[in-house]
């Protein structure tokens, strides 16, 4: 029975939220609490560097109403601050002075943007995105600022440029590495990403790096490539985050790259689950530990958790891994968890979707697509299928991965 027992998440974002739903899904009677350190109620974050930048209707980011929250019983602590976990007496300490007893407590404290120690990266004006606050900051900036320094080639900084495009401003992008996405594409991909940006009028600056960022001299900024300068309106910081684990690590959690979490999503203390951006887990294609900044894998980690609270149960985590990402006309979607080792296969053909077919040791482990969502889809089914597919199979198939899907779904 579960009448009796509380659950405490911390955390409002997807992850949070969708435990607080799933845990009432799967029959948990107790109660719960969410507690969540901005005002309002929990919302999407995707669509922040996509939709909201042009739209700016923060209601439309809403994951339900607050009716919905108060029918199923569900508690909101907002805003307020985790302080401390008291893991003897199960009891989380906030900043309101208040005491929350716990049966269980979930983890789901995201994470933060990160700012590389460059000098001149603390400015005043410069922004970064994460939070719906960051959002509105940028699009208050945005209606002046005509010249837009990204510093950053990943999935945030590339959406944004691609925003910032469309409505007419000029922007320059600076990426480290000499790659787009190099942590989360193939080479091939990468490529065909730059070519798009820059045919849209995205300049790029790639291998290099962002070496000081001043004041301008008639307002604005400068930044630093070495010895060349960039004047601008505007700075985006874009250079990844980081998970947040200062509440999980001073109350003694095992910490590994984010909270380090088993395969039932248990960290180190069997009382407490970590999920989402801020946990590292075993990935159950490979058995290496991962930690994805993905909202479906905080989706389906929060599901898992749920289930296993509310049933008592202790199933482990099994689900695929898959990305995406919505860079102007184009839509980016990845199943599957690639290495950087991995061989990869281009797929560009008239009236193909472009798509590139990832390999490790022979075997079909991950696909990218750009505006191919069947071809995504039939991926996923595939991966997740207990029937390994080697390179040899897709090329007999002329890598028609539709007709794959439909030939397993029959057992053949």
């Amino acid at each position: 029975m579960s009448a009796g027992r509380r659950v405490v998440i911390v955390g409002a974002g997807q992850g949070g939220f969708q435990t607080a739903a799933c845990l009432r899904q799967e029959g948990f009677a107790g109660s719960i609490l969410m507690i969540g350190d901005e005002p309002g109620l929990p919302y999407q974050r995707p669509p922040l560097s996509k939709a909201y930048l042009k739209e700016g209707d923060a209601a439309r980011l809403e994951l339900r109403p607050r009716a919905f929250y108060e029918r199923l019983g569900i508690e909101l602590g907002m805003p307020n601050a985790a302080l401390e976990i008291d893991r003897q007496n199960q009891t989380l300490h906030t900043a309101d002075g208040a005491r929350h007893p716990y049966d269980s407590l979930v983890l789901a404290t995201g994470s933060a943007c990160f700012r590389p120690p460059v000098p001149g990266a603390g400015l005043p004006g410069i922004c970064e995105l994460r939070s719906l606050k960051d959002a509105d900051r940028l699009r208050e900036a945005l209606k002046t600022a005509r010249r837009i320094v990204v510093i950053g080639g990943g999935f945030i900084g590339l959406e944004f440029a691609s925003v910032a495009l469309q409505a007419g401003h000029a922007v320059t992008l600076v990426e480290a590495l000499p790659r787009l996405m190099a942590r989360a594409v193939s080479a091939s991909l990468s490529s065909a990403f730059a070519r798009f940006h820059q045919a849209s009028g995205l300049t790029l600056r790639l291998s290099e790096s962002v070496t000081e960022i001043t004041a301008g001299a008639q307002g604005g900024y400068c930044v630093a490539l070495g010895s060349d300068q960039i004047e601008c309106d505007l700075v985006l910081m874009a250079t990844g985050v980081r998970p947040n684990v200062s509440l999980a690590a001073s109350a003694g959690l095992v910490i590994e790259n984010g909270v380090s979490a088993g395969r039932t999503l248990q960290t180190s203390d069997p009382q407490i689950f970590a999920l989402g951006d801020c946990a590292s887990f075993p990935d159950p294609f490979t058995g290496r530990r991962v930690r994805l900044e993905s909202v479906q894998a905080a989706v389906d980690h929060a599901r898992l958790i749920a289930k296993n609270i509310a049933k008592q149960e202790a199933s482990v985590y099994g689900a695929l891994p898959w990305f995406w990402s919505d860079q102007g006309g184009w839509k980016l979607q990845i199943a599957g968890l690639s290495l950087p080792g991995d061989d990869e296969v281009l797929i560009e053909r008239d009236g193909r979707p472009l798509s590139v077919f990832r390999f490790r040791s022979g075997r079909f482990v991950a696909l990218e697509t750009v505006n191919g969502p069947s071809e995504h889809m039939a991926a996923r089914k595939i991966l997740q299928a207990p029937v390994s597919l080697s390179r040899k199979d897709l090329e007999e198939r002329d890598f028609d991965l539709k007709g794959l899907a439909q030939t397993l779904a029959k057992g053949g």
